[in-house]
């Protein structure tokens, strides 16, 4: 069958619906009802939605939960978050609750400086692009004044832009590059909007300043960096180790000494250090998400940190000194409580309220926090019990679903896994054994 079609984003929403189902999927009624069922019952809230993205033919749901009693600079906070994944939300409380009642998280943000670069190419000799530079540099800051203007009055702004020779790397390639501080916005249309105006007169200035024809300055591009390495957040919390809790088969000093290590480990084994920081951005992600903020954006600054010194490492660490455990964070986090979806969205303002309608750099230590709370709650597991006992549980209830078991079944066959680890075949095997038969051929469930 032929699936090509033009002009589609022209077709009406209806249309559009009509084209994918007919096409893509066998059950064309099955197909219609589904897509339907997913529609916002209120019009008006469904064409926030359609407007969102392009070619809108539903909406996709997530799961958005909320953990409670974080104590964070001594405030109480409930943190929302939207996650697929089953036991994030659980860790996440849990180590909430834990730290709470031993003085909480402290949190503070280092800097929040912002970066956008003017990507060029030149050919003439750098130092007469060097003077060329000082001689325009205020021109340059000047042109965006209009753009700039509210963010000024509201203390953010341009804070500095300075010329980068790269021609080691790639000839003639010199950068412009402009640090920004963007207030409660993430600011990337503002940024983008800086540096392509500030692009455009660079090209209008140096035609007037370099008279001679044989000196070329050409723009390659003009974009903000997701890298943001100045505009960094730190989480941690402490105890004496006598307060750490003991275990069934290890005392508080063993923990402290395994947890450790296991941090350790993941600063030198980029095989580990991966899953150790993908346990840290579910609790990111998740807090991000629900707040209308950009997670890919903060994902690839993140893992680009990670990598700073030439190798991929935790974005965790911990430190054991004069008895006192310490564990924390410190990473780069670009967030805005202004802007984008944060009007828009009816569950983002709902997050923002459950947060108390916080500043940027509130969020950020509040998203900082999640993270160290989930990846507390990982490594103390993997470092105790193991993780797939609590994780798995969580999972119980999706294999089940997956298995059709009704609410009876469900609750029989939880208490029946109550006190051990309830894998995927056991799972079947004991809902097949409780229906007296073999039971449906179910794929393997997995996270």
């Amino acid at each position: 069958m032929n699936r090509q079609i033009k002009g589609f984003s022209k077709l009406s929403k209806q249309a559009k619906i009509e084209w994918l189902v007919k096409v893509h999927l066998n059950d064309h009624e099955d197909g219609m009802k589904l897509i339907n069922s997913y529609m916002h019952r209120d019009s008006a809230v469904q064409k926030i939605h359609d407007e969102f993205i392009e070619n809108t033919v539903a909406n996709y749901y997530l799961p958005f939960g909320v953990a409670p009693n974080f104590l964070i600079n001594g405030e109480q906070y409930t943190i929302p978050m939207a996650i697929e994944e089953s036991s994030v939300v659980a860790a996440a409380s849990k180590s909430a609750k834990f730290w709470m009642s031993r003085g909480g998280f402290k949190s503070h943000v280092i800097s929040s400086k912002k970066i956008g670069h003017i990507h060029f190419i030149y050919d003439g000799h750098k130092d007469e692009l060097v003077s060329l530079f000082s001689d325009i540099k205020a021109d340059l800051l000047n042109s965006t004044s209009t753009i700039t203007s509210n963010m000024r009055k509201r203390g953010g702004g341009i804070s500095d832009i300075t010329l980068v020779d790269k021609t080691q790397e790639l000839d003639e390639y010199y950068q412009i590059e402009v640090k920004f501080e963007t207030c409660d916005s993430m600011g990337a249309n503002f940024i983008n909007s800086c540096l392509e105006k500030m692009a455009k007169s660079l090209i209008d200035l140096s035609e007037k300043h370099v008279k001679t024809s044989d000196k070329k300055l050409e723009i390659i591009m003009s974009i903000l960096s997701n890298y943001t390495p100045e505009c960094i957040v730190h989480s941690e919390v402490s105890c004496p180790i006598s307060e750490l809790i003991d275990g069934p088969n290890f005392s508080t000093d063993e923990f402290a000494k395994k947890f450790k290590l296991a941090v350790e480990i993941a600063r030198i084994e980029p095989f580990r250090a991966t899953t150790h920081n993908k346990g840290i951005m579910n609790g990111i992600d998740a807090v991000i998400l629900a707040t209308g903020n950009d997670f890919r954006a903060v994902e690839a600054a993140c893992h680009t940190y990670a990598a700073k010194d030439g190798q991929y490492r935790s974005l965790t660490y911990c430190d054991i000194n004069d008895g006192i455990f310490k564990f924390w964070i410190q990473i780069p986090l670009s967030l805005g409580t202004v802007g984008g979806l944060t009007k828009l969205h009816p569950l983002v303002k709902m997050s923002l309220n459950i947060l108390g309608n916080p500043s940027a750099h509130k969020l950020m230590q509040i998203v900082a926090t999640s993270g160290l709370a989930q990846n507390f709650a990982a490594l103390k597991a993997l470092t105790t019990t193991g993780i797939q006992k609590g994780h798995m549980k969580m999972h119980l209830l999706n294999i089940l679903n997956q298995l059709g078991a009704t609410e009876i079944e469900k609750e029989i066959l939880q208490q029946h896994f109550s006190k051990s680890v309830p894998h995927h075949a056991e799972v079947v095997n004991a809902f097949n054994d409780l229906r007296g038969s073999k039971g449906p051929e179910v794929e393997e469930y997995h996270a």
